[in-house]
Formats: structure tokens, C-alpha cells, sequence
């Protein structure tokens, strides 16, 4: 079985992550409103990218690591940007 971690932009520019065991299902009912309270307050939400994961674990895992990182490496990841995505990987310790 196939599952999925997967972000979503929604209509006002934010993003939505979350993991599946079947992503066209689960993409439907965002889409339809029935999805999270987060997509259906801020629709349209269209699928920009995800991940495959053998196990519903790994890829929950992997949502709930996502979740955690900025906007702006949300992007990097999204576009493929990996150095961007190292860069911003980076923790700046100020002294």
C-alpha cells in the first residue's frame, strides 16, 4: 500500500500538510470542504507536492516533521530547491 505526506497551498497563500493512506480521497475531501478546518476556511486548496512512504507511520512522521519548518523552507522543499532547503536547514545561534 501506498501512502502519502502531502502539502496543499490553499486560497489565502498558506500551506497545509498532512499524510494519507489514499491522497485522491483524501485531496477530494479538502477540495469538497470536508477535509480539515484549516482547508475549509481558506479555499480553493490545490496539491503542490508529495511524498510516497511504504508505511502510513513513516509518512505521519514525516507530515509532523514538515509541519514544524518555516513557510520559506516549505517552499524550498516544494520547489526542489536544496540548497535554499539546507541553507534554511541551518540554525543561526546568536550570542
Amino acid at each position: 500500500m501506498v501512502c502519502h505526506m502531502y502539502i496543499l497551498i490553499c486560497g489565502n497563500g498558506t500551506y497545509y500538510t498532512g499524510s494519507t493512506r489514499n491522497l485522491e480521497r483524501r485531496l477530494m475531501q479538502h477540495q469538497s470542504g470536508k477535509g480539515a478546518i484549516h482547508t475549509t476556511m481558506h479555499q480553493p486548496v490545490v496539491l503542490i507536492y508529495s511524498e510516497e512512504f511504504s508505511r502510513i507511520d513513516h509518512a505521519f512522521y514525516r507530515e509532523k516533521q514538515v509541519q514544524r519548518w518555516s513557510h520559506d523552507k516549505k517552499t524550498a522543499l516544494i520547489k526542489g530547491e536544496i540548497e535554499t532547503l539546507r541553507k534554511l536547514a541551518k540554525k543561526d545561534f546568536k550570542r
